[in-house]
C-alpha cells in the first residue's frame, strides 16, 4: 500500500492514505507548534492501537465486557545504543476480569502485526530521489 507524504508548512509533515490523511507536527522545543503527534509518537501508537484491536477482538468473541480494560504501552531505552531495545506492553483489566483469560489476552495482544514486523522481519529501508516525470 503505497501512501504520499505532503509537507503543508511549518514543522507539519502529512500522510495521505487510504482517503484518510494522518497529520504529524514537531513539538515546540523542535520549531514546530505541537499542534499534532510527532510522527515517533505515531509509531509508539500503531503499536498499542495494533495489540488493542487483538485484546478487543478476543473480548468481543467472547462476549467478555471490555469496560475499564486498557493498555500501556513502556518503550525501555537501551543506554548503550539509546534505541528502544524493549516495548512493555501492560494490559490492564478490571478485578473482576476472568483470571482463566489473562494468559490468552497476551497471547491475543502478541498477534499484534506491526510489533510482529519490527521483531522478525526488520525490513531494509531503500531511500531514493525521483524526478516528478520517472514517477508519473
Amino acid at each position: 500500500m503505497d501512501f504520499k507524504v505532503v509537507f503543508p508548512g511549518g514543522k507539519r509533515v502529512d500522510a495521505e492514505i487510504g482517503g484518510f490523511t494522518i497529520k504529524t507536527d514537531q513539538g515546540v522545543q523542535s520549531g514546530g507548534e505541537g499542534s499534532e503527534p510527532e510522527p515517533f509518537t505515531l509509531f509508539l501508537a500503531s503499536m498499542g492501537t495494533c495489540a488493542g484491536i487483538f485484546v478487543l477482538s478476543f473480548c468481543q468473541h467472547r462476549g467478555l465486557d471490555t469496560e475499564g480494560i486498557s493498555l500501556s504501552i513502556s518503550p525501555e531505552v537501551d543506554p548503550e545504543q539509546r534505541l528502544i531495545g524493549k516495548f512493555r506492553i501492560n494490559i490492564i483489566v478490571p478485578d473482576s476480569f476472568p483470571q482463566k483469560y489473562h494468559n490468552a489476552l497476551v497471547r491475543s495482544a502478541e498477534q499484534c502485526a506491526v510489533a510482529r514486523h519490527v521483531e522478525k522481519a526488520m525490513p531494509n529501508f531503500v531511500t531514493q530521489v525521483l524526478t516528478q516525470s520517472e514517477v508519473e
